[in-house]
C-alpha cells in the first residue's frame, strides 16, 4: 500500500493475504465499473453514427462531429477514466489501511 497516510502494519502471513485479497476484490469491482463505462462509450459511438447520421456528420472545427469525438475527445475521456480509477484505487487502499490500523 502507498500514499501520504501510509500505515505500517505488523501482520501475520495469513492476515496479510486476507488484506491483499480484500484490496484486490474491491479494486476488481472498480475495474469492472470503469471497463463497463469504457465499453459503453465504444458502443455508443457507432450507434451515434447509425441513429443520428446527420448530427454525426455535422462539421465542428473542420471535422465531422463523429470524427472529432473519436479522434480528439476520446483521449481526454480515457485519461479521465484512468485518473478516476487510480484515484479511487488509492482511496480503497487508504480506507482498508485505516480500517486495519484501528
Amino acid at each position: 500500500m502507498h500514499g501520504d497516510s501510509e500505515v505500517q502494519l505488523k501482520l501475520s502471513t495469513q492476515e496479510a493475504e486476507d488484506l491483499m485479497h480484500r484490496v484486490m476484490r474491491r479494486q476488481a469491482g472498480l475495474s469492472l465499473k470503469v471497463a463497463a463505462i469504457f465499453i459503453a462509450i465504444l458502443v455508443v459511438l457507432p450507434l451515434f453514427n447509425l441513429f443520428a447520421p446527420t448530427l454525426a456528420a455535422k462539421t465542428v472545427v473542420g471535422f465531422p462531429l463523429s470524427w472529432l469525438i473519436l479522434a480528439i475527445l476520446f483521449y481526454p475521456l480515457t485519461w479521465a477514466l484512468s485518473n478516476f480509477f487510480v484515484t479511487q484505487s488509492d482511496r480503497i487502499e487508504a480506507e482498508i489501511a485505516k480500517e486495519e490500523s484501528r
